[in-house]
């Protein structure tokens, strides 16, 4: 019977010298021991034993006078940004700060829908999920369409960002993912954006197709997938994995998809910002945009958004929520001024999204949400009502700093993970860097040169 040889030293040092050239591995390992740390803090937190239900913590007061306390902290720490070059006339819409801010007061109204069980909020925290589902497709539209990048690093950055601490998280906590249904829905958000993308690039590369021509055809094809799979009995296959999951992606079945559209007409908008707050004085145009974007939030609510029934709203919300979206963005956006100004305080809050979306169940309330902790006696639910606010800022402080550490060790967990891909992309391919290969050589040569010292 044959034996494969043994692996010579050569060999083995080569593998050794190969995972050495990995310049972050150190701060992988490093930050798999944070992570560890904070799995261990979120099942203390989620297990705790002093609670209450959090259905006893429901107050209306307490929601509102959050958000009138965040409005302050948003005008404290409003910071205007000038372009660099005076004489531009350039408009940014939307710019990455903007999209922070917005992300943060919305994560920040959607805890405290949680926290004091805010059921009459319902109708707009639904506006506000859809919201992020649609800067999905909006966002990576721009990225994929702009730089054409559909590398595999691309792709494991964006698995990892998304979905690396989430997964971790529900299986040290014992959380159903139906808990966390936001982070599937960007996850497929993500995907459908790339294969769009994708196809649409291919269209005019291959077939020659316009611009215009091959991006529309691939998203009406992208649309009849989705209304083909949602609007008839193939929707109930999602079924198989829950009922949550089931309702969560027909309310934002063409989120991600509005937001593919938007990010093909960015460019028009962008043209129209700056022809309206460029280099010409429009008071007339400004205002004008004002009284369209409230208008068109009227039309939200009064249409569809004060309806009490959530069965009801839900039917309609993912036909309607874009109306309340693009009115916001409208009023926004409304001058210059506004478009270079965003809150320092909310860009925080919205850079930490997903880690205080994953984490408030855990932390700030527990029980998997259905809870909420005692820490300071006296803050249960016939506490005093200066002893439950306390309660609750304690709460947020520990929850919103292990949030903090968590987007710093899953940031470099996926920074040094696409590294690592891109460097065993390379070494099968045989595309090895200057760089690289003056590593290899390297740490190849060092146990050789040890060797050779030892012997003297």
């Amino acid at each position: 019977m044959e034996t494969s040889p043994p692996s010579s030293p050569m060999m083995k040092d080569k593998q050794m010298s190969f995972l050495e050239t990995w310049k972050g591995r150190k701060e992988f390992a490093l930050a798999q021991i944070k992570v560890a740390a904070i799995l261990l803090i979120a099942w203390m937190g989620d297990n705790y034993p002093k609670s209450y239900p959090r259905n006893e913590n429901h107050n209306m007061n307490l929601f509102w006078i959050g958000h009138a306390i965040l409005l302050v902290a948003t005008i404290a720490t409003w910071k205007h940004t000038p372009p660099r070059d005076p004489s531009s006339t350039r408009v940014t819409l939307l710019s990455r700060p903007q999209t922070e801010e917005w992300k943060g007061w919305m994560q920040f109204a959607f805890i405290m829908y949680h926290y004091y069980r805010a059921w009459s909020a319902y109708n707009y925290i639904r506006v506000f999920v859809s919201s992020y589902v649609w800067m999905t497709g909006f966002g990576n539209f721009l990225y994929f369409d702009k730089k054409k990048d559909f590398s595999i690093e691309r792709i494991v950055s964006m698995f990892i960002r998304i979905n690396y601490f989430p997964l971790l998280l529900s299986w040290a906590t014992g959380t159903s993912l139906d808990l966390y249904y936001v982070v599937p829905l960007h996850t497929e958000g993500f995907f459908m954006t790339l294969i769009t993308c994708y196809l649409a690039i291919k269209l005019e590369s291959r077939f020659g197709m316009t611009y215009w021509r091959s991006r529309i055809t691939a998203i009406l094809l992208c649309l009849a997938v989705h209304v083909a799979f949602f609007e008839t009995k193939a929707v109930d296959s999602l079924l198989l994995f829950s009922d949550e999951m089931h309702f969560r992606f027909q309310a934002d079945k063409y989120s991600a998809w509005v937001g593919i559209v938007c990010g093909l007409l960015m460019q028009k908008a962008s043209e129209y910002m700056s022809w309206a707050y460029g280099s010409v004085d429009r008071p007339a145009v400004a205002w004008m945009q004002r009284f369209l974007g409230v208008g068109l939030l009227c039309v939200w609510y009064f249409g569809f958004g004060y309806v009490n029934e959530k069965t009801v709203y839900n039917q309609m919300h993912p036909y309607v929520f874009i109306i309340a979206l693009i009115g916001w963005l409208m009023v926004r956006n409304s001058s210059k001024y506004l478009t270079e100004c965003h809150s320092t305080f909310l860009e925080f809050l919205g850079k930490h999204t997903l880690e205080t979306y994953v984490l408030q169940f855990h932390l700030f309330m527990n029980h998997k949400v259905q809870h909420i902790p005692i820490y300071i006696p006296g803050s249960g639910p016939d506490g005093h009502v200066m002893l439950k606010v306390l309660n609750m800022l304690l709460c947020g402080i520990v929850f919103v700093a292990v949030a903090v550490l968590a987007r710093k060790v899953t940031v470099t967990t996926q920074t040094t993970v696409t590294d690592l891909v891109t460097l065993i992309r390379k070494k099968c391919t045989g595309q090895v860097d200057e760089e690289d290969d003056n590593d290899i050589e390297k740490t190849e040569m060092q146990p050789m040169v040890l060797k050779g010292e030892s012997t003297k």
